[in-house]
């Protein structure tokens, strides 16, 4: 079998897992090099306690790739329900609502119900904490300003500096 990239060795193999950030690669990296200590795929997936098939896996991928075989591949999950351009407007409703004047707050409850009359999406609740974290915001958010709130009568409560005070 003619290989068209240079393996590398065992060690060199060893000293990359030991480099690698990604805890899968470094895995799949270090049952590589295991393999070509002793060449005995189930012994490397005792040892490593992985399943036999995924280090035959790995070692042929990397016999017929080299490193690019051992890469992470992209992981395909459901779509998301709503398109980005819907994700937009949802910033845009969170972020509008949330310096308005009127008071309150906005919840997930509120943040479902908006989705649920604008898109046609029903979300459960708990998906919508993820949602949102996709977005960048926080389920923890702050109080907007209340109605009756007067920036003269908060600043008579300020504390008055002193000729102490750095």
């Amino acid at each position: 079998m003619f290989y068209s990239m240079t393996l590398l060795s065992s060690d060199a193999l060893l000293g990359l897992s030991k480099k690698e950030k990604n805890p899968n690669k470094r895995v799949r990296l270090l049952a590589v090099s295991l393999y070509f200590d002793c060449h005995n795929r189930a012994q490397v997936a005792r040892q490593l306690k992985v399943a036999r098939r995924s280090v035959n896996s790995w070692v042929g991928e990397y016999l017929a790739h080299g490193l690019a075989g051992l890469e992470d591949k992209p992981r395909y999950g459901k779509r998301s329900a709503l398109s980005d351009k819907q994700k937009q407007q949802l910033s845009r409703f969170i972020d509008n609502r949330s310096q308005t004047d009127k008071g309150g707050r906005l919840t997930g409850m509120d943040i479902r119900e908006y989705i649920r009359v604008e898109f046609g999406v029903d979300y459960h609740l708990s998906h919508i904490y993820k949602v949102l974290a996709k977005l960048g915001y926080s389920w923890i958010t702050s109080r907007s300003k209340h109605p009756k709130q007067q920036s003269g009568v908060q600043d008579a409560y300020k504390k008055v500096p002193s000729g102490n005070d750095p």
